[in-house]
């Protein structure tokens, strides 16, 4: 047996730390030794629940199957894992410090007799990676990062930009992702269009994280099923669902006075619903259904809710805008006024996603002095139901290079956590880094196009009478 044993001192409550360090899912963020680590049995971490943890070797690498054994809560976790070539045993303690949190991280190591055979790895070489281990948990709680702005200096092409919007484009990023140990427990957050994609994962790693979750459906019976699998996946009980049709302006009003009149603070707000239509269609109140769902929707949802933000500490709101956007100018006048003949689903759909966008900066400026960050995010060529049920075409010749849902949707987990994310506003970020809202120049609006927009959207008919 090779004993690791190692001890840090940080500035975090011991049940943030706790929380954390116990979800072993974030060995991925601060132990160099690991490529990739994940949860193998649902629910909230208790004893009994299995971790897969990938570790990289000096050629190739090896799984590792975790299982909790012992889980006292903000005291001690103690986990075996098992593997091809040796078993380890893992205890982790945690005490309240001066600073903060002293934890303390012990590994035995039992080797297999082919590994004794060949030559055990050296104890001072285990002991490094001990060290380094420990080093990389010691940065994570610190919480520390910078934010990833723009470069300047980086002319950003066409061409070039549209190769990251695939899995490879997020995969090169993720290199450069710092951990996320922001603690968000009893956050409230809303989040729209959360019955499968991009919606469904944010929900379910938030709910994770222990953050309370308005879910916003329009089938009572899908958001039924919905909210019964997020709590079997993640063991929460803080989520709950609201009934309402967002391509409805009477409902969402009907919604914005339900939510208010219940009061609760919201700390972040995701507007992420929303579809693709290939054939121009017209709501029962008569509005061009992507129009509706995709635009004014969540300006009279985020104008509505304006004060449950007011009264959160430091309040978010994400809108999910789309890559497509990027070919599309702002015209006010184009937003609604398309003839059945040359209608497009595919440009409706970018030019409301254009319109969100403008509006994500003319929020971050006006809200900034109320404390209200406003981001937008757009997830690249994510595989999602949408773009299955709507660019079947586009997917045949892209499903190779496809993102996954949870790859899409990991920058809006990371706009709603981190604590350096908390510090912009006004921004497009893909891949947690902030982006130009323009490649092409033909793109740009004009200063009197967005005043234009912004009183179209103001002085927009009330549906809900």
């Amino acid at each position: 047996m090779t004993v690791l044993h190692e001890t840090v001192d940080v500035s975090r409550p011991v049940n943030e730390a706790f929380a954390y360090v116990s979800d072993f899912t974030t060995t991925a963020e601060w132990d160099p030794t690991v490529l990739h680590a994940s949860q193998s049995t649902p629910g909230a971490i208790a004893v009994g629940t299995e971790f897969k943890v990938v570790c990289a070797l000096p050629v190739g690498s090896i799984d590792l199957q975790y299982r909790v054994v012992e889980l006292t809560a903000n005291k001690r976790i103690v986990l075996h894992g098992r593997s091809r070539f040796f078993n380890v045993h893992d205890t982790i303690s945690f005490a309240p410090s001066a600073r903060g949190t002293k934890i303390d991280y012990r590994a035995e190591f039992f080797f297999t007799p082919f590994v004794r055979a060949l030559g055990s790895p050296s104890r001072s070489a285990l002991q490094k990676m001990g060290r380094e281990s420990v080093a990389g948990l010691a940065e994570a709680l610190a919480d520390d990062f910078p934010l990833a702005l723009k470069n300047k200096h980086r002319a950003e092409k066409l061409l070039p930009e549209l190769s990251l919007f695939t899995r490879l484009g997020y995969r090169l990023a993720a290199k450069r992702y710092h951990p996320m140990s922001a603690s968000v427990a009893g956050s409230h957050m809303l989040i729209t269009g959360a019955s499968s994609g991009l919606g469904y994962v944010t929900a379910r790693e938030l709910a994770r994280r222990g953050a309370e979750l308005t879910l916003i459906m329009r089938d009572g019976q899908k958001a039924q099923r919905t909210v019964a699998a997020l709590e079997r996946e993640t063991g929460s009980s803080k989520i709950r669902w609201e009934l309402a049709d967002l391509s409805l302006m009477s409902e969402v009003e009907a919604l914005v006075e339900r939510l208010n009149k219940r009061g609760q603070a919201i700390d972040v707000l995701i507007n992420n619903a929303g579809a693709l239509f290939n054939t121009k269609e017209e709501t029962a109140e008569g509005l061009e259904r992507s129009f509706a769902l995709l635009l004014l929707s969540p300006y009279r949802l985020t104008e509505g809710l304006k004060p449950l933000l007011r009264k959160a500490a430091a309040p978010r709101v994400i809108n999910v805008v789309s890559g497509g956007m990027y070919s599309q100018k702002l015209q006010v006048d184009l937003l609604t006024d398309e003839t059945r003949e040359r209608y497009s689903g595919s440009i409706a759909y970018a030019r409301q996603k254009r319109a969100l966008m403008v509006l994500t900066q003319q929020w971050a400026k006006d809200w900034a002095a109320e404390g209200i960050a406003v981001n937008a995010m757009h997830p690249g060529w994510a595989d999602t139901p949408g773009v299955q049920r709507a660019l079947p075409a586009f997917r045949r010749c892209t499903r190779r290079v496809l993102r996954s849902a949870d790859e899409g949707a990991d920058t809006i987990v990371w706009l709603a956590v981190a604590t350096e994310a908390g510090r912009a506003s006004g921004k497009l970020f893909l891949d947690r880094e902030a982006k130009s809202t323009h490649l092409l120049k033909k793109t740009r609006e004009s200063a009197a196009e967005r005043r234009k927009l912004l009183a179209f959207l103001s002085h927009f008919p009330d549906l809900s009478a």
